[in-house]
């Protein structure tokens, strides 16, 4: 009787280690996606406003990197656009002195004109007289002579006139020619003050994405180079548990699948429901501190199972999957 219950006690045993052992699917270790923000300019990290463990959120200024430099570099590039502005030519002052001559000689071809009316008069009275031979000939010759002079004199001043304003249209496109060529200057000097204030921009520091800080490399004064790590988060709400699992297994789940994950053994064990956002499509060898269900498989798949952490979850702790719930949310 007593050797009956003692092979009853070690079957029971042996079940419950073989339920155990199979209780889950696959195991792993929580990991999360880490961001090292590395600086991206040069000089003293003149303020670092945050510590390890701070939550903060994306798009927060957390520090800044000294930019004297940049910012005197800057306001010499725009003061030499200003002074390009003093070397501008202007037509005006010339353009003037043709204007008041342009006024002068429409004044004079006036007076021109006006004597021409009294010699065309006095021509048509000589030669009214010259006709009764009432007078010499030559009198009329003298007055054609001098309308004759007269008229010159008014053609001479209105091609003087055209050429004055001629003059004013090519002081204008000259000096319009010159600025072009000084102004060109200009868009280089623009273009290399943009650099400088994207450099300025990225002597500020901003927190890249929402997480936690897990580790701080710098402190203020120090001096940072372009590409050194200042500190490192990460998003910690949510912690991804990477497991693997078997050949056999992969026809059991999928993307999107939602699974039971378990952390802690015993009393301790707390289970929460995951998804699976990732199956690798290559096998690979079975991680050393990784085991599977079957053991004797020498490659496993990868799989990724985002997990909800209220805080409880931390990096590199070990959890166990189990496919059990995905049957569940089929049905």
């Amino acid at each position: 009787m007593r050797n009956t219950f003692f092979l009853l006690f070690i079957i029971t045993v042996f079940a419950t280690c073989q339920s155990s052992n199979n209780a889950f699917d696959s195991s792993g270790v929580f990991e999360a996606d880490e961001v090292i923000v590395s600086a991206e300019s040069m000089g003293k990290l003149i303020s670092l406003k945050i510590k390890e463990g701070d939550v903060i959120k994306k798009g927060t200024v957390v520090g800044g990197i000294e930019d004297n430099n940049l910012l005197l570099q800057k306001g010499q590039l725009q003061a030499t656009i200003d002074a390009l502005y003093d070397k501008k030519v202007s037509p005006e002052p010339q353009a003037n002195i043709y204007s008041q001559q342009i006024i002068n000689q429409n004044a004079n071809i006036a007076t021109l004109k006006a004597q021409m009316k009294v010699l065309q008069v006095e021509q048509n009275r000589i030669s009214q007289l010259v006709a009764k031979d009432a007078v010499p000939a030559k009198q009329l010759d003298d007055i054609n002579g001098q309308v004759s002079i007269l008229n010159q004199q008014i053609a001479a001043a209105e091609t003087m006139l055209g050429t004055l304003r001629q003059q004013i249209k090519s002081t204008q496109s000259t000096s319009a020619i010159q600025n072009k060529a000084i102004l060109r200057e200009q868009k280089p000097l623009e273009q290399r003050i943009a650099q400088l204030e994207d450099q300025i921009q990225k002597s500020i520091i901003v927190n890249p994405i929402d997480g936690t800080v897990l580790t701080k490399y710098m402190e203020e004064n120090e001096v940072a180079t372009v590409g050194k790590p200042i500190y490192k988060i990460a998003k910690l709400d949510q912690l991804i548990l990477r497991a693997y699992v078997t050949g056999n297994q992969l026809n059991q789940i999928k993307v999107n699948q939602k699974v039971g994950v378990t952390t802690g053994s015993d009393k301790t064990a707390k289970t929460v429901q995951g998804t699976i956002i990732w199956v690798s499509s290559k096998a690979e060898f079975t991680p050393k501190t990784i085991q599977t269900v079957d053991e004797r498989s020498n490659l496993v798949y990868a799989i990724k199972v985002l997990v909800p952490n209220d805080g409880y979850l931390k990096l590199g702790m070990y959890g166990d999957v189990s496919f059990q719930s995905a049957s569940t949310d089929k049905n």
